[in-house]
């Protein structure tokens, strides 16, 4: 299995589910579902608003980052927007958007065939300027997916805490077509 095998399809499904559980937002709280973008699971923590475009950015840079390819504008500008998502944390349709702009850079790089070699070096500066510097397959391991997985279920838990019906079905709804049929 090769990386962009491992991250591409992983970064499809929750983002899938993701863009799921949203809808499913709406549906409950119909008129009223862009309130919940500023709930929060505790005060220091980032909105809903702001895990729904910080997951988007996270598989983007972790596309364009084992690519070793230079972060197209759109990126920075999904992290200010993402930083901003309390003061202005827009609405559902914005964070639906959001999704499938990143669903077509993971399709396009899923198309592109990209291949990573697993050891190159992947240098990424931390904001408190900290600078890791690992091999391709630590960062998707040990950095990119847990921080993506990170946004996603903090997405998830906030809309459980705000009253959302959701459960264990509509976290892992992707695995539901590999249910072994029942005896007859």
């Amino acid at each position: 299995m090769t990386l962009p095998d491992m991250l591409l399809p992983t970064y499809a499904q929750m983002l899938g589910a993701l863009s799921a559980w949203l809808t499913k937002a709406q549906a409950q709280r119909p008129g009223t579902a862009d309130a919940l973008l500023p709930a929060r699971l505790a005060p220091d923590m980032f909105p809903l608003a702001t895990q729904i475009r910080f997951a988007c950015r996270q598989a983007q840079e972790g596309v364009f980052r084992l690519q070793h390819r230079d972060f197209p504008a759109s990126l920075e500008a999904l992290l200010e927007e993402g930083r901003n998502g309390a003061e202005a944390p827009g609405t559902i349709a914005d964070a639906q958007a959001r999704i499938a702009e990143t669903l077509v850079v993971i399709d396009v790089a899923a198309g592109e065939g990209i291949a990573i070699d697993p050891a190159s070096r992947i240098e990424h500066a931390l904001p408190i300027g900290m600078v890791l510097d690992v091999a391709a397959q630590d960062y998707a391991r040990d950095w990119a997916l847990p921080q993506f997985y990170f946004h996603v279920v903090t997405a998830y838990a906030i809309l459980r805490a705000e009253g959302i019906d959701l459960g264990k079905a509509d976290y892992a709804a992707h695995m539901l077509g590999h249910l072994r049929p029942p005896a007859a």
